[in-house]
């Protein structure tokens, strides 16, 4: 990075104004805004019917099979409380094999007539049909068999995004082709899941544990990471390229006592 571009992702940085709200947090408790654009299990057990919310409860905690029946009741509440906070358009979010999101966008708005009307129907969240010619597939079938479908992934709390454009409702979905294969880095996480279940569970009848609902595995966050002002990665063809660094001093503090770890 030449000292000219740092120069000017420097200045860049010291002009940037943000374009959102600042919350006073000695007015506004942090409790107030952790979360409030979930559509939490908290959020669902005071909107949903009590059947439909134990319903849901059953896949999410036991792993059942998701009871298609109370997808419309699911929508319904989803819709009222995301539109209530100002949203106007859903969308389908995914993981494909680029390494970044993706999302199919829709409005909750259908014309009809000289009017309009809002619509968000069960067969909606739990299905869409992206393009998936659009994405990595790793060459298991040709372009003119590109149909993938999203699916409503319903262990991950659909949440609001904000932005100066308005606000979506994002639904965490995976994404499949039409024969089943994997088109994204969720769903081969959810199968190892589902396996590791069906597996633990069958070692621990041995035991004599027969009363176990479901064996989950859970993953804590990086130990540590460091952040990159979006300014100085521009400035960096490695970051850009192969998204690590290839170049650049060996830093001050390195792993010199790392025998000492363990």
């Amino acid at each position: 990075m030449s000292n000219i571009t740092r120069r000017k992702a420097i200045d860049t940085i010291n002009s940037y104004q943000p374009v959102v709200q600042q919350f006073d947090f000695a007015t506004t408790p942090t409790g107030n805004l952790f979360a409030s654009n979930v559509f939490s299990y908290d959020v669902m057990k005071y909107t949903l019917p009590k059947s439909v919310y134990k319903s849901l409860m059953n896949t999410v905690n036991d792993g059942a099979v998701l009871d298609t029946s109370i997808a419309d009741v699911v929508a319904s509440a989803m819709k009222e409380w995301a539109m209530a906070r100002g949203a106007t358009h859903y969308a389908h979010v995914f993981y494909p094999l680029t390494g970044r999101t993706a999302e199919k966008h829709d409005s909750f708005y259908e014309p009809e007539g000289s009017g309009k009307i809002s619509e968000f129907s069960g067969a909606l969240l739990i299905q869409q049909e992206p393009d998936g010619s659009s994405f990595p597939n790793g060459g298991i079938r040709p372009t003119h068999q590109a149909r993938a479908y999203t699916a409503w992934d319903v262990t991950s709390p659909a949440y609001l995004v904000e932005n100066v454009n308005g606000m979506t409702l994002c639904i965490p979905t995976v994404f499949v082709s039409w024969t089943g294969e994997a088109l994204d880095k969720k769903t081969p996480l959810l199968r190892s899941m589902k396996a590791l279940d069906t597996q633990a569970k069958r070692v621990l009848k041995l035991f004599g544990h027969t009363d176990i609902a479901m064996v989950s595995a859970t993953a804590g966050s990086e130990q540590e990471y460091f952040l990159i002002d979006k300014n100085f990665v521009m400035a960096r063809p490695d970051l850009l390229t192969c998204r690590r660094t290839l170049f650049g001093a060996a830093p001050a503090k390195g792993q010199q006592f790392d025998d000492h770890y363990f």
